[in-house]
């Protein structure tokens, strides 16, 4: 089938008669392949194709075929991250590569750092609750600009960010003003971050202290004890990626 298919495709340059001789397959088996009715899988295909195209052109050409089935999944569309992948692939759709992180991590060893009080359970059953944060950094014409971003663990939007072009403890002071003007939420919430020196700053520790939030840390050097803010970062990155894209 695969033959018949390089055929089709070479017909314009080469003629039908040369390739089935050199190919070593009959004329009449190309001509009825040519003639066949298309399968219910190909239908089926050719369906799903249009589907992922226009999840792939809402994701700006960002997604990769992971975040498509997921997408389809959500959709209630029945299709398996093979087929998936599969289809993308023949189709010339890909995601835009993840590149590797810069550090924003500066810790402070004389510093005391929070428990750990979420063991990577990133669950929460209602909104504010759980708040994950990090710091992350993006490059600019005229230099890095650092983003401080705060993620509510049951909806996973952003309930607070900053942006400032330092690293001090004011850039994540200013996130969680931030969080707490728009949200109001009630005493217990959970501030869970890495232990970089803008977390364990007197200052910020106080001020969670103050609004009746738990800070929460991490241990030093462990991406996945916070990683769904990790995974915020890297689709974020992607995103911002886009025009690298093919």
């Amino acid at each position: 089938m695969s033959l018949f298919r390089f055929i089709d495709a070479e017909k314009a340059i080469y003629p039908v008669s040369l390739l089935c001789r050199v190919l070593k397959v009959a004329r009449s088996g190309y001509y009825a392949w040519k003639t066949r009715p298309p399968s219910k899988r190909s239908l089926e295909d050719s369906a799903l194709t249009e589907r992922i195209r226009e999840i792939h052109e809402r994701s700006r050409r960002t997604y990769g075929y992971p975040r498509v089935h997921a997408e389809m999944k959500a959709l209630g569309v029945e299709c398996g991250r093979r087929r998936v992948a599969r289809l993308m692939r023949e189709a010339g759709l890909s995601g835009c590569m993840r590149g590797k992180r810069r550090s924003t991590t500066r810790r402070d060893e004389s510093a005391t750092a929070a428990p750990d009080l979420v063991d990577r359970r990133f669950l929460s059953a209602s909104p504010d609750r759980l708040w994950l944060a990090d710091i992350t950094y993006l490059p600019t014409r005229q230099g890095f600009l650092y983003l401080s971003f705060i993620l509510d663990a049951c909806s996973r939007k952003v309930v607070g960010w900053s942006m400032a072009n330092h690293l001090r403890a004011e850039l994540v002071t200013d996130a969680l003003e931030m969080a707490l003007w728009r949200r109001n939420p009630p005493s217990g919430v959970i501030h869970h971050s890495d232990r970089g020196t803008q977390y364990t700053a007197l200052s910020f520790g106080e001020r969670l202290k103050e609004a009746g939030i738990f800070p929460s840390m991490g241990r030093a050097g462990s991406a996945l004890d916070n990683a769904m803010a990790e995974s915020f970062v890297s689709t974020l990155k992607a995103h911002r990626r886009q025009y690298t894209c093919k």
